[in-house]
C-alpha cells in the first residue's frame, strides 16, 4: 500500500470514528459501501446479537448503538492495513480490521477473542 492510499484509508477510518462518536448517521452512511458487511466475534457483542450484519443502514444503526465505545478507539495499522484499536487504559480490548473499496468501508471485522488478538500485527500510524 503506497503512502497516498494509506492516507486516504486513514481519512475514511477517522471519518467513520468521528461519525460513530457524534451519532452522525449521515456521516456513517457516507463512508460505508452500500453492501458493507460487518462481522464480529461473539465476545464483542451483547448476548444474542448477530455476528454478521449486511448493508449500510443495518451496520450504521448498530454502530450508532455502540458509538460510545468509539470514544476509546484509535486508528492504527492492523496486519499492514488501516484499522482500529480499542484499548482503554492501554489494554487492548478490540481490534477492527477494515476492508476498503473505492475509498469506502466495504467490510470490517471486530476481533475480541484474546487468542485472535494476540495473532494480530499492530503498529502505530505515523
Amino acid at each position: 500500500m503506497d503512502a497516498a492510499e494509506l492516507a486516504r484509508h486513514r481519512d475514511v477510518v477517522e471519518a467513520f470514528l468521528a461519525a460513530a462518536r457524534d451519532g452522525d448517521m449521515a456521516g456513517l452512511l457516507a463512508v460505508l459501501a452500500p453492501d458493507v458487511v460487518r462481522r464480529a466475534d461473539p465476545a464483542a457483542l451483547p448476548p444474542g446479537a448477530p455476528t454478521t450484519l449486511r448493508g449500510a443502514r443495518a451496520v450504521a444503526e448498530q454502530t450508532m448503538v455502540f458509538g460510545r465505545g468509539a470514544r476509546r478507539a484509535e486508528p492504527l495499522l492492523v496486519d499492514g492495513r488501516v484499522g482500529i484499536a480499542v484499548a482503554p487504559r492501554g489494554r487492548l480490548r478490540l481490534a477492527i480490521t477494515v476492508t476498503m473499496r473505492d475509498d469506502r468501508i466495504a467490510g470490517y471485522e471486530v476481533i475480541a477473542d484474546p487468542a485472535r488478538l494476540r495473532q494480530l500485527d499492530l503498529a502505530v500510524l505515523t
